[in-house]
């Protein structure tokens, strides 16, 4: 790189698609192939997949993409706010238009372009499963657990240029890549189109696949689409009845971008026209079967988390994650609720300090039957990931009402555990059944003195004695000098925002003294290395 360079992460640009220059060297907006008024082309990868992925969401969408964010409203914010840096007189392109036509909202931040979205970054992580059983039991569990981590991991409260009300960017790349139709969207009377589709391709879950005696058919999405035609052959190919519905699900989707020499023969041998389908329906799990042509085996991928600003907190909610799916293999946890409030959770994640202002719906006692607190406490595990011998081989069928599985829950509670005398105390806490698969497994002292610090971040962020990103660089900005309480993230603003996260991502929150520096207020120093004792490694 050159001297003027650094690598930082950061799940978006803070000013990417303002009027002033954003990228060097400077390029004008309004080309051909994004036919955004905000972002130029060479902003997207020149392979001919991106801006063919682009045109053909917009074409079969039959205008651009909206995204409206809402702005937040500080001390000086304009109200009503009106975006200020939309043009209604561009007539470049058909599609210019579409600002005319209502495309956007009061007090909100639009945005028109995939890149808005897809040019996000994100942390997510793929685990490899045993066998078929194992992949899809890690589907179902983990699925309830992706609004939390989306929230916990909260890291975008900036958008071209002005602060947000919201921290997250799920919903963003959701609407970046909306490629429905106005009447799947439920704007028309059904004509030309087959459904009405309630969620975008980039959306969260709407099934679940495991075939555990515990997955009640209250859990399931009662507005699921599915192609009743594909599930017909799906089943009458040998698939059961949940995996033919999850794939038929996933193929309501057209294909967007095909490549023209995949059309001249079918090669049943390969699996390509199915990861095209697979690969575009961008859902917050996503189940991979092994690709025809390797034996790489069953895979499951978790794909809420937003990426973070240190390598340590990214290791940590990695780290967080793998030890969940080990615990839910060895104690044979249960965390079903029913998919709408997954769906609901998604939502609430983004709102504004959800982590510590909002709640969730959780499943309020995952532990199996005849698996005591005592056990847990004393780390009864089999140590393998395979469920532990004091659980039944096979959990009995759930009775009783659905409603009273499960409650609204905080972040802490879901994360640290429900205390005494709480209405439903019987949550244990995702860390401490995480520290209790550790205390049953031969874990040796060094690597454990690791574990603990990365749990002590996941557990802090969640009782907010650490901040999230998002809460910090908000703080960041409406303290800085340079800010007029307008909602406005100035390109000083954005300029020192950037600096302070190089000083972070080398010091960790530390200064060269070793004393509180830029960031404590998320990391204390977590995670901070030093050249020799009693040094900094900022000195």
């Amino acid at each position: 790189m050159d001297p003027n360079e650094y690598p930082i992460t950061l799940t978006t640009f803070p000013r990417l698609g303002t009027s002033e220059d954003f990228t060097v060297p400077y390029y004008p907006p309004s080309g051909e192939k994004l036919r955004s008024q905000f972002l130029p082309d060479e902003i997207a990868n020149p392979h001919i997949r991106f801006p063919t992925l682009a045109a053909n969401i917009r074409a079969r969408r039959g205008r651009k993409v909206e995204l409206n964010v809402p702005v937040f409203k500080d001390e000086k914010t304009t109200w009503p706010f009106r975006d200020p840096s939309v043009n209604y007189d561009l007539r470049k392109w058909p599609e210019d238009d579409d600002v005319r036509n209502g495309a956007v909202k009061d007090e909100s931040i639009y945005m028109d372009a995939m890149a808005f979205g897809m040019g996000s970054c994100c942390l997510q992580i793929t685990f490899q499963a045993k066998n078929l059983t194992e992949g899809r039991k890690l589907y179902d569990q983990l699925s309830p657990l992706g609004p939390i981590l989306l929230a916990l991991t909260a890291a975008t409260p900036v958008y071209k240029g002005f602060l947000a009300d919201t921290d997250v960017r799920w919903n963003q790349i959701s609407r970046a890549v909306d490629d429905r139709t106005a009447e799947e969207l439920g704007e028309k009377p059904l004509k030309h189109d087959r459904w009405r589709v309630p969620k975008s391709r980039y959306a969260s879950n709407s099934t679940y696949i495991s075939q555990d005696p515990r997955l009640r058919k209250e859990y399931m999405d009662p507005d699921l689409v599915v192609d009743e035609d594909i599930k017909k052959r799906l089943i009458e190919g040998g698939m059961d009845d949940l995996l033919a519905t999850h794939f038929a699900h996933l193929f309501i989707r057209d294909p967007i971008v095909i490549f023209a020499e995949d059309l001249t023969t079918l090669d049943l041998s390969k699996t390509d026209h199915f990861e095209n389908l697979q690969s575009t329906n961008w859902q917050h799990m996503r189940f991979k079967p092994p690709p025809s042509d390797n034996s790489i085996g069953w895979r499951v991928e978790f794909r809420s988390m937003e990426i973070q600003i240190t390598d340590f907190e990214n290791a940590a909610f990695s780290i967080f994650i793998v030890l969940i799916t080990r615990a839910i293999l060895s104690f044979d946890l249960n965390f079903y609720i029913p998919i709408p409030l997954t769906t609901e959770n998604m939502e609430t994640a983004h709102a504004h300090d959800a982590v510590l202002n909002r709640k969730f719906y959780f499943r309020n006692d995952p532990l199996p039957p005849r698996f005591t607190k005592s056990a847990l406490s004393n780390g009864h595990t089999s140590g393998t990931n395979t469920p532990a011998s004091i659980s039944p081989s096979r959990p009995p069928s759930p009775t009783g009402p659905v409603k009273d599985e499960y409650s609204l829950m905080t972040i802490n509670e879901i994360i640290n555990g429900q205390s005494a005398g709480t209405p439903s105390s019987s949550f244990p806490g995702l860390v401490p059944l995480v520290e209790s698969y550790l205390n049953g497994m031969n874990v040796d002292v060094e690597t454990r003195y690791e574990l603990t610090s990365y749990l002590d971040l996941i557990r802090k962020r969640a009782s907010g004695e650490l901040w999230t990103c998002a809460k910090w660089i908000r703080h960041f900005v409406r303290g800085h000098a340079e800010y007029k309480g307008d909602s406005v993230v100035s390109e000083g603003v954005t300029y020192d925002l950037l600096m302070a996260v190089q000083e972070m991502t080398e010091c960790m929150g530390l200064n060269r003294h070793g004393a509180m520096g830029v960031g404590w207020e998320m990391l204390n120093g977590r995670g901070m290395t030093r050249k020799r004792k009693g040094e900094s490694a900022c000195g």
